[in-house]
């Protein structure tokens, strides 16, 4: 599987739950969710970024607020919506069930 493949088959979905745990923070703007993942060692390019979070917006995940004076390039800041909030409970619950699983687990057994 090369690292295209590897990104758009799992990645995508582990970023999702990133931004989602992000966004339930605070409000959160594209390029800062790029610079964040890289701090991770992910190669997010903008190209992918804006249109998951556009994706995400669509699937009521995330509210869009638009800087009204920004024009074409206005900045976009995301929140999470009620649903997300449901959305991100249910993945952590799957998160931390699949790290015990595959982390955990494999630790003790070593």
């Amino acid at each position: 599987m090369s690292k295209k493949e590897l990104d758009r088959e799992i990645l995508l979905s582990v970023w999702k739950i990133h931004i989602l745990h992000h966004a339930a923070q605070m409000p959160v703007i594209g390029q800062w969710v790029i610079r964040e993942l890289r701090h991770h060692g992910y190669e997010a390019s903008p190209g992918t970024i804006y249109p998951l979070l556009a994706r995400m917006e669509r699937r009521g995940w995330l509210h869009c607020t638009v800087d009204p004076g920004g024009g074409l390039k206005a900045k976009r800041e995301y929140s999470l919506t009620e649903l997300g909030h449901l959305i991100l409970d249910e993945l952590r619950v799957v998160v931390k069930e699949l790290h015990h699983e595959v982390i955990e687990e494999v630790e003790n057994k070593q």
